[in-house]
């Protein structure tokens, strides 16, 4: 008992009817890495802002040292010795590193540089304090997150996907400096999705799969193979779209005859920020996944691909065409449309009406500012009667919608821009089940109609369920190719987490 950190016992946390979290238990213990793996939405992120304050549990307990806790706040753990190292360092750019680690404490300032310096000392790192925070590196970044809570007096550090953007060597530097901290007694909560790090670092290891713990022990009684099964749901998919119950949508579904004289889009050795060397040939009437888990890098190759940021290498043919000089408003305009994963922030436009959102896409077709008005209504018509909208009428604001609903008008504002390529970024996400069913035959829709459409999505029963081909990425990078008849949960799991090489998935 005198060594354990932190135990949580039977947390349970729902959002809306939504179950997260059922019944966790965890223990870390002093000098202890304990590592934390699972799929996308398997409730990491949930279960460390409960340790962090962030969120409080409906229902179970925590103990620190041994001592009972209830968190209403952040600063409640801190006190605590809890400090969460984010994926994305939140650093101030114009204040030097001295004064981001020390923003908020009540000591000197001479008293705070002592006990910087103590800890740069004992890790070994030269930082010169003075320095600006947007003169940082990544790993400098990493660096400054760790010192903010080592200054806090952390007992718990949470590294949440700290690897991610890292070099070779900026990794090795963080194992070692995590290692130092464990010989001291701090224990550290490590969250990775790289099954590799794993056994190179961790000592014990819990597995996560839809709110509940699958899997846990010490790592050294872990195999690659092991930790894949505590992975892949309970009823693991062997077979390909017949298998999934779900949904009654087209469960029989044929295998598209898909003509490959002529790509409608072309993606040849495309480098840029988290994706590296990606290729691809996409054609008309098919439906291409891109699987992987969050930090793969298939948001950001989808947002370059349209034009939301810029590629480093590589070119986009679209049509035959090179669209790397194109405008999003070009590429829209020659048949490429991109449906994002923010909705709200990205998607649409919640004060609007329907009609207005609907329409919003075709206002530059037109001379002026302004859609005729019966063509405007006639647009919106069509698209509220073809996606079935659950809407009072054409009028009603968008924000008064459910979750389905508005993304069935954020598809249908797509549509109207008559796109070639569409590129869906989780478009189930939040969703109910019906809405969802209702997206899917859109989806299948589409491929009916000769449009091309790739789809990103976590949920590997959707990929396996709609995808006539998939590209699964792990670390940047293709993995896996793998056509209707090979793909399964399991095959699509273990290529996301990398470890499809020492697997023979049949």
């Amino acid at each position: 008992m005198n060594n354990e950190l932190i135990r949580i016992r039977q947390i349970y946390k729902q959002f809306s009817n939504h179950t997260v979290l059922k019944g966790i238990d965890l223990t870390l213990h002093k000098g202890e890495v304990f590592a934390i793996v699972g799929g996308n939405g398997a409730g990491k992120s949930t279960l460390m802002k409960i340790i962090t304050g962030l969120y409080r549990p409906d229902e179970g307990e925590m103990m620190v040292e041994g001592k009972d806790v209830s968190f209403q706040k952040p600063a409640d753990a801190h006190k605590h010795g809890i400090y969460l190292v984010p994926q994305e360092p939140l650093i101030f750019p114009n204040m030097t590193i001295r004064e981001n680690i020390t923003i908020g404490l009540k000591e000197s300032k001479a008293e705070c540089t002592k006990r910087i310096n103590d800890y740069l000392s004992l890790l070994g790192w030269k930082l010169d304090l003075g320095r600006k925070g947007l003169t940082l590196s990544i790993a400098e970044q990493q660096l400054v997150e760790l010192l903010r809570g080592l200054v806090r007096n952390a007992k718990i550090l949470i590294l949440d996907e700290p690897t991610s953007t890292l070099t070779f060597s900026e990794i090795h530097s963080l194992f070692a400096t995590i290692k130092k901290l464990t010989s001291e007694g701090l224990g550290v909560f490590y969250i990775t999705h790289r099954l590799t790090e794993i056994f190179e670092l961790a000592d014990a290891v819990a597995v996560l799969r839809d709110g509940i713990i699958s899997s846990m022990g010490k790592v050294k009684s872990y195999t690659h193979e092991k930790l894949l099964e505590g992975l892949l749901p309970e009823k693991n998919a062997e077979v390909g779209a017949a298998s999934i119950e779900p949904l009654d949508l087209n469960a029989s579904r044929a295998v598209s005859v898909v003509d490959r004289t002529k790509p409608i889009l072309t993606v040849k050795n495309l480098c840029g920020n988290r994706f590296d060397q990606i290729c691809f040939e996409l054609f008309p009437g098919e439906i291409l996944g891109i699987a992987g888990v969050v930090g793969a890098g298939r948001t950001e190759l989808a947002s370059s691909i349209f034009g939301l940021s810029s590629w480093e290498s590589g070119e986009v043919l679209l049509d035959q065409e090179n669209i790397h000089k194109l405008s999003i408003r070009g590429r829209i305009n020659r048949g490429l449309v991109y449906v994002p994963e923010d909705r709200y922030q990205h998607g649409i436009f919640s004060i609007g009406s329907i009609k207005m959102n609907i329409t919003s896409t075709t206002l530059q077709r037109n001379k002026g500012f302004f859609l005729p008005f019966k063509k405007e209504k006639a647009a919106a018509s069509r698209a509220i009667e073809r996606l079935k909208v659950a809407a009072t009428g054409q009028h009603q604001l968008l924000s008064q919608l459910s979750g389905g609903n508005q993304q069935k008008v954020v598809l249908s504002k797509y549509l109207e821009a008559g796109p070639k390529v569409m590129m869906l970024d989780e478009p189930t996400r939040g969703i109910d089940a019906g809405a969802r069913g209702d997206i899917y035959q859109i989806i299948d829709d589409l491929r009916d109609r000769g449009l091309a459409v790739i789809l990103i999505s976590s949920d590997m029963e959707e990929i396996v369920q709609l995808c006539d081909r998939v590209l699964v990425m792990h670390e940047g990078k293709v993995a896996s190719s793998l056509d209707k008849k090979e793909l399964t949960v399991d095959s699509l799991t273990s290529a996301a987490f990398g470890i499809q090489k020492e697997l023979k998935v049949q």
